[in-house]
């Protein structure tokens, strides 16, 4: 259940160890297909590669709207899903650029659509918030996404994919980490 990155007291693996898992597995970890499956099934494209070369994230890469991962390079499943992140909340527009690159803004949005999907999916955060990444913050974004401290909703909210806390009852909507819908 750990390598599933399941909270404790959250689901059950079930009779076959997995849960969430689509029929045919892609990859070898059972974390990694469980994140690819969700990443696909809200429509963000996912590849096996080879990524011989540096990328920022070890063995991921988006290219063309797409998440590359090279499972034998990448360090971290949770990855996948900060990189659906940038994918699923940048202008449809551009989300099929050969690359994306990224502001301040898009950043600080992609880690509360990581929180959301973290939570949607029962997950313990440090999955995604992992001690290698987050230039040493990821404790700190834990403790603050956790406790309802969040950055990156006002975008979600503008975007029409999430309902920041303040407006939920105005809105008569579920407030965020809920999300309304995955992809901007």
């Amino acid at each position: 259940m750990a390598r599933l990155g399941l909270c404790g007291g959250q689901g059950s693996a079930g009779k076959s160890g997995l849960i969430a898992m689509s029929a045919v597995s892609t990859f070898a970890d059972p974390l990694t297909d469980r994140l690819v499956a969700f990443v696909r099934s809200i429509g963000i494209d996912v590849r096996a590669a080879a990524l011989p070369e540096k990328t920022v994230l070890p063995g991921l890469d988006i290219r063309h709207g797409a998440i590359l991962i090279d499972e034998a390079r990448m360090t971290h499943p949770g990855d996948i899903l900060h990189e659906a992140g940038h994918l699923a909340v940048t202008d449809p527009l551009k989300r099929n650029d050969p690359t994306l690159s990224p502001t301040p803004a898009d950043e600080m949005t992609s880690i509360a659509w990581s929180f959301a999907a973290l939570r949607h999916l029962a997950l313990d955060p440090a999955v995604v918030f992992h001690d290698d990444g987050y230039k040493g913050e990821a404790a700190s974004l834990i403790e603050n996404f956790s406790a309802g401290h969040y950055f990156g909703v006002p975008l979600l909210h503008a975007y029409g994919m999430a309902v920041e806390p303040r407006r939920a009852a105005e809105a008569g909507a579920e407030p965020y980490p809920h999300m309304l819908r995955w992809l901007r």
